[in-house]
This record gives C-alpha cells, structure tokens and sequence, in this order.
C-alpha cells in the first residue's frame, strides 16, 4: 500500500472515531458549547476531505502520492492549468476527491432546500392565523399551551402563543423571546442541516451519530448563553421549566423541549469558564499530536 495513504487514513480513524468518543463524553463540551460546536465541525470537515483523498492516494503513484500530501498540507490549491492537464491515474483521482467531496455538499443544500420549503409554508400559516405585536416584535398564535418558538432563515420571525403569554412573567417572556433571537442571529439552522447531512450520508459513522445528537443540543445551550447576556439565570431556567411541554413545528426552534431540563441544570449551576475551555484544548491538542509523527513520516519519505 502507498505509505502516503497513512496519513488521511489516520485522520479518518482520528476524526471519526477517536475524537468523536471522546467529545461526547467530555464535560466540558456543555459547558463551552461553542469550542465544541468547533470541534464537530472541524472533525466534519476534516473527516470528508480526508475520506476523499483516501482513495485517490491508493490509485496515485508514489511520486504524484507525495506531491499531493505536500499539496494538502501546505494549503496550496492546483492552479486550473494543473486541472485542466490531469490525466491517467491523476484525472482519476481527481475525480474520485470530487465525487466523495460532493456527496455531503449536496445533502447539504437538499436539507436546506427541504427545510426552507416546510418554513415557508408554516410562515404563510402563521400570515393568515396570528397576528403581530410590535412590543413583543414576535407573531402571537390563539394556543392555551405556552411555547416560544422562531423560523430562522429567510422567512424568520419569533412566534409566542397566548398562552405563554398569560403564564410567563415579562422577565420570563424576555428571556425566552432572547433565546429565540439568538438561535436567528447565530444562524443555527446552518448547523442543524450540515449535521443531518453529514448523518445521512454516513449513517453508521460515529462522527455522524454522536454529532447528530449533540449538536443541536450544544445550539440550544449556545443559544442559552446568549440570551443570558440580557436575562438572569432565574428567569431564563423559570421560563425553560414552563415551556418545557411546549412543542414547535419541524424547521423550527423551540425554548423549551425535551431538553430543558438538563439546560435549566446547567444554567443554575454556574462553572468557572477558564478550565473547561482549557480541557477542551487539551482534547484536541492530543489528538492532532498523535497524527504529528505520521505526516512528518509521510512528507520525509516521497516513495
């Protein structure tokens, strides 16, 4: 097997499987949801690009193996004159990086196309059955059962029911209409599509399954600290316990949910943000140190 093939390989093994393991089970990853959101993302990221080269660099020759490694490390994309005079093994591989590259784009901009269809037509709903109150800045829905929910994207707006309205105090209703707004601003239904494509283009991969489950939970938390810069910690935790029951349509974001009470625990209970953040370094320091002797391995050696 060509050596150069070790390093995306371990890369898969590292991304999809080591650093996902240990994510899901790190406290830290609660309670600086963002550096975690990071992490996911940039295991996403580095997962695909790896699994793409993987194959290519099994059908390239060692010399043209080698180039390559040194291409991607190094950050140097092929000029199209380079692009254009592929052939043989390298148009090959071109092609194979292509395909395997394309697969979680376009799941991606389907999603997205899907959740945007299903937005809009609960936004034309909301048109014709709610009505606007500019104090709130939010559409009111005639519904005795209290929930606070937002369409994000182009069609976003926060949607409050009457019955929220009447249970929650004015402290409680800021709270949870922030939360909501911070879900809009932060554009996390990006992030929502991104992580359900990636899991339905590799189902059974850790990566996948760990992070279809713990990024929207980590957007709710995001969302929970953002709010919290305008809200104090009782009122927003009081307000997740009330709407906990609350139910939102699909493509939308909901302040309470099935989550609420393990984010109302973690609202209550403070934590001193410099040690989390540094476990959360440590985490992924250690595992880009393990891949270290591989590429250097890998660059040293062009057959």
């Amino acid at each position: 097997m060509n050596h150069h093939a070790l390093v995306p390989l371990g890369l898969v093994l590292v991304t999809g499987f080591l650093v996902p393991w240990l994510v899901v089970r790190a406290r830290w990853a609660q309670q600086v949801p963002r550096l975690a959101l990071a992490v996911w993302a940039a295991c996403g990221a580095v997962f695909t690009t790896a699994t793409a080269l993987l194959p290519a660099q099994l059908v390239l020759t060692s010399e043209s193996s080698h180039r390559l490694t040194d291409m991607v490390l190094t950050l140097r994309l092929p000029t199209p004159e380079r692009l254009f005079a592929l052939e043989g093994r390298e148009l090959l591989a071109f092609a194979i990086v292509l395909t395997v590259v394309s697969l979680p784009g376009v799941a991606f901009l389907r999603r997205l196309a899907l959740a945007r269809r299903v937005r809009l037509r609960h936004a034309g709903v909301l048109r014709l059955v709610g009505r606007y109150d500019p104090d709130l800045r939010a559409t009111v829905l005639d519904d005795d059962r209290p929930a606070v929910y937002c369409l994000p994207g182009r069609s976003r707006r926060v949607v409050v029911s009457s019955g929220a309205v009447h249970t929650l105090t004015p402290a409680q209703l800021a709270a949870a209409l922030a939360h909501e707004r911070a879900h809009i601003a932060g554009r996390h239904h990006l992030l929502v599509a991104a992580a359900e494509s990636f899991s339905a283009v590799f189902p059974r991969l850790p990566l996948a399954r760990h992070g279809g489950t713990s990024v929207p939970l980590l957007l709710e938390m995001t969302a929970d600290d953002r709010a919290l810069r305008r809200c104090t910690r009782d009122a927003l935790a009081t307000a997740l316990y009330a709407l906990a029951s609350g139910r939102a349509p699909r493509s939308a974001f909901a302040a309470g949910g099935p989550s609420a009470a393990l984010r109302m625990r973690r609202i209550l209970t403070p934590y001193s943000a410099g040690h989390p953040v540094l476990r959360g370094l440590f985490t992924i320091t250690s595992a880009a140190l393990a891949m270290t002797p591989l590429i250097i391995a890998c660059c040293s050696f062009p057959g």
